[in-house]
């Protein structure tokens, strides 16, 4: 198929679009010529290209320079006027026209006064299609005037005190600029205490006994006229005081509590306040109605000069300065008012048609108050103008409708209110043109493979012509994924490959004719390098050589050529190149550095660069390795509006060769101290072209990297603001959630100060419902991060988008997003809830789903109730404990795990949304059947006798279901802990207590016992209990226990050990020994073993059965039977081999069997103590 281009028209009416001229680009006659062929013969109406400002101040001294210019077919004529009447210049001598021009020359140098030709001047360019006018030019000579002689008196004031030193200087044109300076040309040193006011004069807050000079001197710099005019000097003497007497604040400038400030739109707004007071006082500024603006408010003159850039009406309030010192503060309001002289929103554009066409001029300005709009044709009112059929006036607009070729003229648009005017002229040109193709025939585009070829075809024609493209000589297609049309007829390949190259024709046709025109491409390989320089280190006096072998298409002729360190190679007889490589013999230290292999052919270049480091040829200390030092020597050049070139100077890189350069960038207007990474660039490289954002204050810094790590950042560059655009980009995370069941609240992440490419950052927020015909609606909000959208039905599904935009323009047409407004809850319960019981602890509940329009909102899922019905006791001790369930999603089943058997249940389903549940289905009853019971809650065994033993046992706490017996099981357990056979017994369920006869005498038994219900056996409790020896010695024990007696026996026991311990021990001290100490020092190494008479013990002797662990047995029986081998620390160790026991209470109840023998005491004297045991035996 054919790839056909119809560039984009606005619809005025049916089956009439506006023409535009196509010369490489559409174009305005406003901002590219016409080509030179179309000059002879197509005609155009005067365009003004240049002029002098409207407000023009004049060096007297110099001829006066009227500049107008202007261009159109057949070139205009020219004329002035002079304070709205006609100016003619033959009639005045002093005044020439250049030729072909209409920039006026007055000769005053000659003879003449300059006074004489100050006034308003206005050009009118002039052809047969229309006349263009200049601005009005206010002419005005500037002035310096000198100050007038004055004697000024010496000022005489004590320390402490406030002084006001006026400057006061000639009225001039324009105004000067001043400044104080000493009789040194110095200039005086300023601070919080003593500084300048904007209205010059030089103000003290307290003055010193060092401010007392003579030469305090005013001088006002004329710009314009290049002069300095010096004011009288002024003498101050400061008077030391014993004490000054410290005073709160009080204001120097301005007077009284309250000012007025007007300021217009796009100045810069300055509020002053100066104060007086001892101590020095600190200004401070708030804006009573609002914030102060961050990124346009600066402090001048030591914070008593509030700045804001770039004011615009939202500036407009109340602003208050406060002076405050240690003894008080004041404060001053000042009440600013924001004006705007007129500011296009729409300036005309000039208008190219056919005829029977239809068009429109549109000129739309803004201003405070607002500006008047009036039309002129051909620089004439348009009212006294001659009427043409084909126009219509609507305000601000003029509308064409089919016209014809007398409709051609230039239109003028004045808007003006007290405080400016903007003039545009935009002309109406109409022709009938067939297609006239530009673009040389034949023309040969040569392109490197996989690189874009774009082939021109530059048209004119009236009306607008179509243009398509064919390739090869049989016009075979071109398919619109491979290639890609431009609006001024320029065909791209994006990516051409060899297959690309041939032959391309271009067409283009309107009604009154067609063109066309052949291009022919052709794809060449690229240029590579295959074979790069490698880093050498050599030795001082050696030879070194850099190869570079390149790689080219045969049909281009390549030159190599190599640098060293970016510049050309020495003239040294040294350096040799041939047709691959630089050598370089006798190697110096002057020779070390990047050394650059560039290949160019006609169409491309590349280059590979190596290092060459000298070092000397003997051995020499290591060299110290470290990060490069800093870069330094920052400059900005090629100063674009979305680009500029950093250059640097690297600093030593330490015998590390530099590896790559790292470049930040600070925003000082909206992140100021804040440093952020731009670019990387490689070691050899010294400059950098950066790509900048609008609305940017950049400051840059620059830092090297070796293999050893960073250097320290540069110090900052100049900083470079670039202009103000509209966004590139549109705010992320647009979401759209209803906070209220009538709401949507759309949100997003606003863009950040550096995205805002401008003053003024706002949002357009449109939404519209989704599944509805409504048109979208928008607002525009301020820097904000949501809106809140009221009165919206519930839960209904919206497309939102949101745009940036600021004062220069919109932001990209941004995506559109879905959300929905709030949600509500669920109007409908589930319906046809049923319950299956799996078993007696799990069940499973199925419902029918809601409708997805009752649900009102995003379905969370299905959120089951459910509880255990309580008889009438425990209902009124607590509150019936409700179980939930939530099931996720759209399910329509649920399993209830963790049920307790035997138990009667009710349940019921609510869905669930955002916003909550909605009303429950009707309640559910279901039963668990019965499982098997918990084991009995307790087990005791109670009246152990020669042969029998009683258990009692509490129910099982929960005994899910009807119990219908216990099961009793037991054993006995030999003296070896070995088990004996088991028995089993059955239980009625209303038992709690049951006896077991004929059992064996003192035998241990072990138990084991749980209940049943129909569901089957629960878990088992067991517990462990020994029968008797004899019914008289269990009375017995319990008779003993109980005996005063016993008690006391037990105390003379205690009491005659301890008086034993206490003989032992003055025994010792005395020297003596024990029998068993000298068998001990008769076959011990005293050496070894030595004697422990200082510490008091009784050595080293030890029971060897005091230390033996502790047997662990079975489980405790309820008769606390106490066997030997449970405890080997007993009395028995000091009696005489009798047997015993303990029953419960601690009484001995028996005997203990085995004898412990004891060495012979010192003197044949007996050392056994009278054993506790054998004396309670023999009241037994």
């Amino acid at each position: 198929m054919q790839l056909k281009i119809m560039p984009k028209k606005k619809r005025l009416s049916a089956g009439r679009v506006p023409l535009i001229l196509f010369l490489c680009q559409m174009i305005s006659a406003l901002e590219v010529p016409l080509d030179p062929k179309l000059l002879e013969d197509l005609v155009q109406p005067p365009t003004i290209t240049q002029q002098s400002p409207k407000d023009y101040i004049i060096d007297p001294r110099e001829n006066i320079v009227i500049q107008c210019e202007a261009k159109g077919k057949p070139p205009p004529s020219f004329s002035w006027t002079r304070n709205g009447t006609h100016f003619d210049i033959d009639k005045d001598l002093l005044v020439t026209m250049k030729p072909d021009s209409g920039t006026l020359i007055i000769n005053i140098m000659s003879e003449g006064k300059v006074e004489i030709y100050e006034g308003v001047y206005q050009c009118t360019a002039r052809n047969e299609r229309g006349a263009a006018i200049s601005n009005n030019i206010v002419v005005r000579p500037s002035r310096s005037p000198l100050w007038t002689k004055e004697k000024l008196e010496p000022i005489i004031l004590q320390n402490g005190q406030p002084l006001v030193l006026p400057c006061r200087p000639p009225v001039g044109l324009p105004s000067p600029i001043i400044f104080w300076m000493d009789n040194s040309f110095q200039r005086l040193p300023q601070s919080e205490r003593v500084s300048q006011g904007l209205n010059g004069d030089l103000y003290f807050s307290n003055v010193l006994p060092e401010d007392t000079r003579e030469d305090y001197i005013c001088y006002a710099r004329f710009n314009h006229t290049q002069t300095i005019q010096q004011k009288q000097p002024i003498s101050v003497k400061v008077i030391s005081a014993k004490s000054s007497r410290e005073r709160p604040p009080t204001f120097l400038t301005p007077e009284g509590n309250a000012s007025n400030k007007e300021e217009l739109r796009g100045n810069v707004l300055s509020l002053e306040c100066i104060a007086e007071g001892l101590p020095t006082p600190v200004i401070y500024w708030i804006k009573e109605d609002g914030t102060l603006p961050i990124n346009r408010t600066f402090y001048r003159n030591f914070q008593k000069t509030l700045q804001i850039i770039q004011v615009s009406e939202a500036d407009s309030g109340n602003y208050q300065c406060i002076a405050k010192n240690a003894l008080g503060a004041i404060h001053h309001t000042i009440s600013v008012t924001v004006k705007a002289a007129p500011y296009w929103i729409m300036a005309p554009q000039n208008l190219v048609l056919s005829p029977g066409e239809d068009g429109t001029l549109i000129c739309r300005a803004n201003g405070i108050p607002k500006p008047r709009i009036s039309w002129l044709l051909n620089g004439v009112p348009i009212e006294i103008a001659p009427d043409d059929p084909s126009r219509k006036i609507d305000g601000d607009t003029i509308i064409f409708s089919n016209v014809q070729e007398r409709s051609s003229a230039v239109y003028q648009c004045n808007a003006s209110n007290e405080y400016g005017y903007l003039l545009a002229n935009a002309f109406v040109n109409v022709l009938a043109e067939p297609p006239r193709i530009l673009t040389s025939v034949n023309t040969l585009y040569q392109i490197i493979a996989n690189r874009p070829a774009l082939l021109d075809c530059a048209v004119f024609g009236s009306p607008l012509p179509t243009i398509e493209w064919f390739k090869g000589a049989k016009g075979s297609a071109l398919r619109e994924d491979i290639y890609v049309l431009h609006e001024n007829g320029t065909l791209e390949i994006p990516v051409a490959q060899k297959d690309s190259t041939g032959s391309y024709t271009c067409v283009a046709r309107n009604k009154l004719g067609m063109a066309k025109n052949e291009v022919h491409l052709e794809i060449k390989d690229p240029t590579r390098i295959i074979k790069q320089p490698e880093y050498a280190i050599v030795q001082r006096g050696s030879t070194v050589s850099f190869e570079c072998r390149v790689k080219h298409d045969h049909t281009l002729i390549p030159t190599v050529t190599w640098l060293k360190d970016n510049g050309e190679l020495p003239n040294d007889g040294r350096f040799t190149v041939d047709k691959d490589h630089l050598v370089i013999v006798d190697v110096s230290d002057d020779d070390g550095g990047t050394y650059t292999c560039v290949a160019n052919t006609t169409l491309d270049s590349v280059s590979a660069s190596a290092v060459l480091s000298v070092v000397a040829p003997t051995p020499t200390p290591a060299p110290i390795y470290d990060v490069p030092n800093p870069p330094f020597d920052l400059e900005l050049t090629n100063q674009l509006d979305k680009s500029v070139q950093l250059s640097w100077t690297p600093g030593d890189d330490n015998n590390s060769p530099i590896t790559k350069f790292i470049i930040e960038y600070e925003d000082a207007m909206h992140e100021a101290g804040l440093w952020h990474h731009q670019t990387e660039v490689p070691g050899t490289q010294t400059t950098a072209q950066l790509k900048l954002s609008p609305y940017v204050n950049y400051s840059f810094r620059v830092m090297a990297e070796n293999n050893l790590g960073r250097s320290l950042p540069s110090e900052a560059s100049e900083q470079y603001l670039t202009k103000a655009a509209e966004p590139d980009k549109n705010p992320a995370t647009v979401e759209g959630l209803g906070s209220e069941p009538d709401n949507l609240v759309i949100t997003w992440k606003p863009l950040n100060g550096f995205e805002s490419n401008g003053p003024g950052l706002q949002y357009k927020v449109s939404w519209r419902q989704r599944d509805g015909d409504d048109e979208w609606t928008s607002v525009v909000v301020a820097n904000v991060s949501k809106y809140i959208v009221s009165g919206t039905p519930t839960f209904v599904p919206y497309l939102i988008k949101v745009q940036a935009l600021n004062d220069m323009g919109f932001a990209p047409e941004p995506p559109v997003v879905m959300g929905h407004s709030g949600e509500d809850l669920p109007m409908v319960a589930p319906g046809n809830v049923h319950v299956n019981v799996v078993n007696s602890t799990l069940a499973e509940v199925h419902w029918d789903p809601v409708p997805l329009k009752s649900i009102r909102g995003h379905l969370q899922g299905y959120r089951i109730y459910y509880w255990k019905a309580q008889n009438s006791s425990k209902r009124n001790r607590r509150h019936i404990e409700k179980k939930i369930l939530t099931f996720q999603g759209s399910k329509t089943h649920g399993m209830l795990p963790g049920l307790e058997p035997f138990s009667h249940y009710t349940l019921n389903v609510r869905v669930v949304n955002g916003k909550g549940e909605g009303p429950a289905s009707p309640d559910r009853v279901f039963n668990t059947p019965e499982g098997v019971p918990s084991a009995p809650s307790s087990l005791k065994i109670v009246n152990p006798t020669l042969d029998s033993l009683t258990l009692e046992w509490d129910p099982p706490s929960h005994p899910n279901g009807i119990l219908t017996e216990y099961t009793l099981k037991y054993q006995p357990i030999n003296s070896t802990h070995e088990l004996g056979p088991l028995v089993d017994l059955k239980i009625p369920a209303n038992k709690t207590r049951w006896t077991l006869k004929n059992l064996n005498f003192s035998t241990r038994y072990k138990f084991y016992l749980y209940a049943q219900t129909s569901a089957g056996s629960g878990s088992q409790i067991t517990e462990e209990a020994v029968t008797t020896v004899n019914e008289a010695m269990a009375s017995r024990q319990v008779d003993i226990a109980t005996q005063g007696w016993f008690i006391g026996l037990m105390c003379a026991v205690a009491l005659l050990i301890l008086i034993l311990l206490i003989v032992c021990f003055i025994r010792r001290n005395k020297g003596g020994k024990y029998p068993v100490k000298e068998k001990e020092d008769a076959h011990a190494d005293p050496e070894i073993q030595p004697m422990k008479e200082d510490d008091g013990t009784f050595g080293e002797y030890s029971d060897a059965e005091d230390h033996k662990p502790l047997k662990k047995g079975s489980r405790t029986p309820s008769d606390r039977t106490v066997k030997k081998e449970d405890s080997d620390d007993s009395l028995v160790d000091y009696g005489e081999g009798v047997n015993g026991q303990f029953n419960e209470d601690g009484s001995f109840i028996g005997q203990y069997s085995g004898k412990k023998e004891k060495e012979p005491a010192e003197g044949n004297e007996s050392s056994e103590a009278p054993s506790p045991v054998n004396a309670m035996n023999s009241f037994v």
